[in-house]
This record gives C-alpha cells, structure tokens and sequence, in this order.
C-alpha cells in the first residue's frame, strides 16, 4: 500500500478527483436541497377590480389611492422541483408593476430567478428549455424559498405583454415552477 502512495500516477488521479469533486460541488450544491428560508415581503393591498372614485371606502379599509389592482394572476404549475402557490401582476398607484409571489413554496437550488416571460405555461412538462427561447425579463434572485415575495417590474417593461411568471435555474436552464397570468 504504501508502495501506491510512491507512484505519481497515483497523486495524478487522485489529484482529478479532489479537482472533479470540488467542482461538483459548486456546480451542483447538492446541500441546497437541505436547505429552505422563509421571506415575508410587505405586500400591498390588492383589489380584484379598479374602484370606482364615485365609491367611498368602508369604514378601515384603505382609500383607492393605497390599494393596487390585480392585473392577472395564476397559480404555480410544478416543473422540475415540487412548487405551489400563486403568482400575481399587480399595478400599484403610481403606476409601476409588481409580482407577488404569494403563499410559495419550493425547493433551494443553484441562482434561482423569477422571470416574467412571453412562452405560456405547459402543465404536465418538465421544466427544460421552456422559457429561455422566448422573450424574459428577470425580476431578481428569488428571496427565499417559502413565503411571500415581492419583486418589482423594471420601468419601461410592459407586463401586460408578458404570459407567465417562472422560477428559473439560470445555471442549468430549467424551470423549477411557472404561473400562468391571466386576467
């Protein structure tokens, strides 16, 4: 045995495994399928339809001017990892857009985004190369895995283009979870 250890061809393989292993674990971070964290953004009060400015609000309940109007919505379709919750386009008073990633709940993985994106949602179909071939507009690094989340529009992207909101693996191009919107 310790007439191996002498050999560098010894050293030379064991040199590429230590190598191939270390970045198998970076690519791969099989320990974020461990690991989960919760974020409860502050979401905004959304309503269903515009209110009318003839209509005066009950009595506790914000003014038309603090609420935001629920533009489309849908809930999770699971891809490649278990997911559920709701996904909603809401414009704010001001005029801008949000997603709100409501009641989540899905599994860590390697740089996951939430794009909106123009390609609709196929229930029933793993999550590979059925987002990236279209037009997307990345929202951010997701925040956490379970809760609720809130992730802002960029000025100058109409969302009412777009068809469905996904939670992507930008490292392996694939789809853990996507929403359909719809009005």
């Amino acid at each position: 045995m310790t007439r191996m250890f002498r050999k560098p061809a010894f050293w030379a393989v064991a040199a590429v495994l230590a190598v191939g292993l270390a970045f198998g674990m970076y690519w791969f971070q099989p320990w974020k399928l461990l690991t989960s964290k919760t974020v409860n953004d502050a979401a905004p009060v959304v309503v269903s339809t515009t209110p009318s400015p003839a209509s005066s609000p009950a009595a506790g309940m914000p003014s038309p001017s603090a609420v935001a109007v629920l533009v489309a919505e849908g809930k999770l379709v699971t891809h490649e990892h278990d997911s559920s919750g709701t996904a909603q386009l809401v414009r704010l008073p001001d005029g801008t857009y949000q997603v709100i990633l409501r009641d989540l709940a899905t599994s860590d993985g390697p740089d996951l985004r939430v794009w909106l994106t123009d390609q609709p949602v196929l229930p029933g179909r793993a999550g590979w190369h059925v987002f990236d071939d279209g037009k997307h507009v990345e929202l951010g690094r997701l925040k956490g895995t379970h809760g609720t989340q809130v992730y802002a529009v960029p000025a100058g992207v109409d969302p009412t283009e777009l068809r469905s909101v996904t939670i992507w693996c930008a490292r392996f191009k694939v789809s853990f979870a996507a929403a359909p919107l719809e009005a």
